[in-house]
């Protein structure tokens, strides 16, 4: 008689032909009816907590381009990932993340890890959360997950699973399903978005992060170019999707009403691509657009095409609609851009620590190998970053898309994981704040398990700089709590398993950077940096 094939079974094929085949996670007890018997051809990813184990999944998939597998342990695990999970969810990483659930036959009474209300706990940051109705829909649950992460816009999905549905016979083989992940615009609204940048005189673009997750970096490039026209990005971005080294590139929008309308100020046309309009934060009032100017959007995301408040949108992937609009829009290459103001002076490398965050930058873009990407949480060093080490090339700057903290430590494993699972070898860079880096710091001990390529930098100011910046710009005088006295980043990080060190100049900056660049695994550099306050206007 044949063997009556279990949930589990159909289950895995199911995960294999979906290419789902590594698990990030922390083993609970109402998941290991799910991981017995793990299969060779899989691998597992431990986290050593959930919130880092969402980020890991998420830095993947980012640099893999697929879908990852999520796996967190009932509501409690789920409550330790949320705050990770908003950032994969702004940030519109396909997840699917999956839970235990107590035994259908006890959940009636709420025993011990009972997951109440389970499809209700992750929203509205999941885009379909779902409890199977029978055992034997786990696997046609899986594939909904899965095609509803990947369609546009994309982003994490949830799925609680009773433990003891895993050994219930399936009613069969998985149906396995593709989906597109790329929605055409309008074709005539299109052409009309092209007239109206035919017809403006002083058009200006802003790109976001959804160029550079849609594969269109090259194809923006030739829009900006045939356009003839200024490109920001736009405010806090968490992927870079213009070369930041290009005549035409003009910095990053600020993050306030105002402070918008100051630059957009002069131009008769702004078009949005593949951003937020805008994501401002701190609220310093104005009007959204300066007299005189129009605004057009272009975004795969409906959510977003409703928010904005001002300007016309299409829905359509940031791909397909550049490389239309190339061909329709008139050339005007030969405009005058002016040049982008950029400071020229020379900065000095010779002081002691605590060190300037220009001269740490500077450091940093003399021995930073073109090809790696940055991951970046040192959020009081933006403007440095963005002057010494601008990104050049798509996939190669990473950020969190919450505007929390604690996510750019263990995305940085994550995008090195994701480039060995695809055959890439560089080493990435993190950047990371020193309070950010409390967030997440148990990460440190996949990326040293692992043995991966990463160089963090831990920027040690001794306070959460970015907050007294808030305190300045929002007249809060007398928050407590803002300095962060007596951390011992690198006894953490050694405590982990990485080799990590302490420099008091950019001399010893460069040279462990160097070492670090040998060593087999991760290192921790920390610095020690001046304070200063953000512009944030």
């Amino acid at each position: 008689m044949a063997h009556a094939r279990t949930v589990h079974e159909v289950t895995y094929d199911l995960l294999r032909e979906l290419g789902l085949t590594t698990v990030f996670g922390n083993p609970g007890s109402t998941e290991e009816t799910f991981l017995k018997n793990f299969p060779d051809d899989f691998t597992y990813v431990l986290g050593l907590q959930e919130a880092s184990v969402m980020a890991m999944a998420d830095g993947f998939a980012q640099s893999t381009g697929k879908p990852a597998l999520v796996n967190v342990h009932t509501a409690a695990g789920m409550g330790n990932a949320m705050g990770n999970l908003v950032a994969a969810a702004k940030g519109n990483t396909p997840l699917i993340v999956t839970a235990g659930q107590q035994t259908r036959e006890m959940v009636l009474c709420e025993p011990y890890l009972t997951n109440k209300d389970e499809t209700v706990f992750p929203q509205p940051w999941v885009k379909w959360a779902y409890e199977p109705k029978r055992a034997e829909d786990v696997p046609g649950a899986i594939m909904r997950a899965y095609a509803v992460a990947l369609q546009p816009p994309a982003g994490p999905v949830f799925v609680s699973i009773p433990l003891d549905d895993w050994e219930k016979p399936a009613l069969g083989p998985a149906v396995i399903r593709t989906v597109s992940h790329r929605v055409s615009p309008d074709a005539d609204r299109l052409r009309g978005f092209a007239e109206r940048i035919n017809s403006a005189q002083r058009p200006l673009l802003v790109f976001g992060p959804e160029v550079d997750r849609s594969g269109a970096w090259e194809a923006g490039v030739a829009f900006a170019e045939q356009v003839g026209a200024p490109v920001y990005s736009g405010p806090l971005p968490d992927r870079a999707s213009f070369p930041e080294d290009h005549r035409l590139f003009q910095g990053q929008l600020p993050m306030t009403i105002a402070g918008v309308t100051e630059v957009l100020r002069g131009h008769d046309l702004v078009v949005v691509i593949g951003a937020q309009v805008f994501r401002y934060y701190p609220y310093v009032a104005g009007e959204y657009l300066p007299e005189g100017t129009e605004l057009l959007q272009i975004t795969a995301d409906p959510g977003l095409a409703g928010a904005a408040p001002v300007g016309d949108s299409v829905l359509g992937d940031t791909l397909l609609a550049l490389e239309q609009l190339v061909g329709m829009v008139d050339d005007h290459s030969d405009r005058e851009v002016p040049a982008r103001q950029v400071p020229t002076s020379a900065v000095d490398v010779t002081g002691s620590a605590p060190l300037e965050p220009d001269a740490v930058w500077e450091t940093l873009r003399t021995v930073t190998p073109a090809d790696s990407p940055l991951v970046t949480e040192s959020t009081s060093t933006m403007a440095q970053q963005l002057r010494f080490l601008p990104s050049t090339r798509p996939g190669s700057f990473f950020a969190t898309a919450s505007g929390g903290i604690g996510w750019g430590l263990p995305a940085a494993v994550g995008v090195a994981l994701g480039d060995r699972a695809r055959g890439v070898k560089r080493h990435v860079l993190a950047t990371i704040g020193d309070g950010s880096f409390q967030y997440s710091v148990q990460a440190l001990y996949t990326a040293a398990q692992h043995r991966l390529p990463i160089v963090f930098v831990a920027m040690r100011n001794g306070e959460y700089s970015i907050l007294k910046s808030f305190a300045v710009l929002e007249e809060t005088p007398g928050v407590p709590a803002l300095d962060l006295p007596g951390l011992d980043i690198a006894s953490l990080a050694t405590g982990y398993g990485c080799r990590a060190v302490n420099v008091d100049s950019c001399e010893k900056l460069a040279h462990e950077f160097n070492a670090a660049l040998k060593a087999d695994g991760p290192t921790v550099i920390v610095v020690p940096t001046k304070a200063q306050t953000a512009h944030l206007g």
